[in-house]
C-alpha cells in the first residue's frame, strides 16, 4: 500500500529513453558540418544537462565561438532532424521503463520534466503506448531557463497539481534523474531525488537520496519509504 508517495517526476533522456548516445551522435554530425568537434567526454562531462539551445550556447561560450541566435537555431533544427532519423531505428526505451511507468501510474500521478524537445518526447511515449499515463509534460522551451535551474521541475509540479486537482507536498514527491544537473534542478525545487546510473556512475550521483541501476530496479515501496522518511 502506497502511503507517503504522492507523485513521480521523471526526466526523459537517460531515464525513460536510452537516447543520450543518439543525442551525442546527432550533435557530432551537425557540428562537424561547421568544423566543430565534440567528443563523448566533453558531451557527458559538460553539456548533457542542457537543452539543445543551452548546449549550443554553452559550447560557443566555452570554445569562444561567435554564434548568432540564427546560427544556433539552425544548428538545433538540423540536429533535431538527425535525431529523428536515428530514433526511427527502433525502440529506445530502457528495459523495464514501460513496465515501471504503467505500474507507477496506477498508484500516483506522473509527470515528465525534460530538456528534450516536446515532439521528440511525444513520438517516443506514443510509440511505447504510455503517453496517456503522464498528467503533465514539461519540455525544452517551456521555461526561460533549463536544468540545472529549478524552473523545469517547478513548472512540472505546478502543472501536475493543476491537472490532477491534488494538494501536493514537494517532499512527498520524487524526481528520477540520470545527471547531476537534473538532480540540482529537482533538489532546488524541493523534491526527493532518485539517481539512475544509466549515464553516470553512482559516485557522480552522490547528491541523490537513492541511487539505482535503472527503472527496472526501482520499486514503488522503496519510493514510498523514501517519502516517509
Amino acid at each position: 500500500m502506497i502511503v507517503a508517495l504522492q507523485a513521480i517526476f521523471l526526466d526523459f533522456d537517460g531515464v525513460i529513453a536510452d537516447s543520450e548516445p543518439l543525442h551525442l551522435q546527432a550533435f557530432q554530425q551537425t557540428l562537424a558540418e561547421e568544423g566543430i568537434e565534440l567528443s563523448a567526454d566533453d558531451y557527458y562531462g559538460q553539456y548533457l544537462g542542457y537543452d539543445d539551445v543551452g548546449m549550443c550556447q554553452a559550447l560557443a561560450r566555452d570554445r569562444q565561438l561567435a554564434m548568432t541566435e540564427a546560427q544556433i537555431a539552425s544548428l538545433v533544427t538540423r540536429k533535431g532532424a538527425r535525431l529523428r532519423a536515428l530514433l526511427r531505428g527502433g525502440d529506445v526505451l530502457f528495459p523495464g521503463a514501460a513496465a515501471f511507468i504503467r505500474q507507477a501510474a496506477s498508484h500516483v500521478p506522473l509527470a515528465i520534466a525534460s530538456g528534450a524537445m516536446r515532439h521528440e518526447i511525444l513520438e517516443i511515449v506514443l510509440g511505447a503506448g504510455v503517453a496517456d499515463l503522464f498528467a503533465a509534460i514539461v519540455a525544452a522551451g517551456d521555461t526561460p531557463e533549463s536544468k540545472p535551474s529549478p524552473a523545469p521541475y517547478r513548472l512540472a509540479f505546478e502543472r501536475l497539481r493543476q491537472n490532477t486537482g491534488r494538494h501536493l507536498d514537494p517532499r512527498r514527491c520524487v524526481a528520477i534523474e540520470d545527471s547531476r544537473w537534473g538532480l540540482e534542478s529537482a533538489q532546488a525545487a524541493g523534491l526527493r531525488c532518485v539517481g539512475v546510473t544509466n549515464s553516470y556512475s553512482a559516485d557522480e550521483l552522490a547528491g541523490a537520496d537513492l541511487v539505482v541501476g535503472g527503472l527496472d530496479e526501482l520499486t514503488l515501496p522503496a519510493l514510498d519509504r523514501l517519502c516517509g522518511s
